[in-house]
């Protein structure tokens, strides 16, 4: 059984370019990002303390993606580059959520196929990346990274699993990948994750 879907739309070499060619700013974005999945994680363990049989595994997703938050700051410091005074919203976050089902039950669903949807996309852009780095220090990281992201892409559809029906979970994750393909092709091309 498939627990994570292909992203509907692929990612443009704009956006590649993009990335390649302000790679601080795109590292500034990244570690935002990682906190902000961090945060993410612990908010669904604060939201439903009673769903016992994932918190476990989101307080992990959210030490892991500290950890990648705290690896991407290493590599700032290298580079001499800072954090950001302010986390800007994110955009397409914001977008997915409000696509959201708003009863208790069906939201808490959707979060967990966003959440989904959203490691997925981070997976295939550090892959193209990592496929866009020379050799060296930078490209290994963006390999690892890569792995991780798809990794938890499968984590959040096997939590949603335990709660709902399967064809509901694909059916409604099915039509969520599709929404997020129309939400990205709309962004502005910038050097971000998202």
């Amino acid at each position: 059984m498939k627990l994570s879907l292909e992203v509907s739309v692929e990612s443009s070499q704009e956006w590649v370019d993009a990335v390649m060619n302000d790679f601080d700013s795109f590292l500034q974005d990244h570690a935002n990002c990682e906190r902000k999945a961090s945060s993410m994680a612990m908010s669904l363990v604060a939201k439903y303390p009673n769903r016992t049989e994932i918190i476990p595994e989101l307080i992990e997703t959210a030490i892991e993606e500290l950890e990648h938050f705290q690896d991407v700051y290493k590599v700032m410091e290298k580079r001499n580059i800072q954090l950001p005074h302010q986390i800007s919203q994110d955009i397409y976050v914001k977008k997915l959520v409000d696509k959201c089902h708003s009863g208790r039950e069906e939201r808490f669903r959707d979060r967990l196929l966003l959440a989904s949807i959203i490691e997925c996309r981070g997976a295939e852009r550090f892959r193209l990346i990592y496929e866009a780095l020379p050799e060296g220090e930078l490209k290994s990281f963006y390999h690892r990274l890569w792995a991780s992201e798809a990794k938890h892409g499968n984590i959040f559809v096997k939590m949603a699993l335990l709660y709902f029906p399967e064809d509901e979970v694909y059916a409604r994750l099915d039509e969520l990948n599709k929404i997020e393909g129309e939400i990205l092709k709309e962004l502005p091309i910038r050097a971000a994750l998202h």
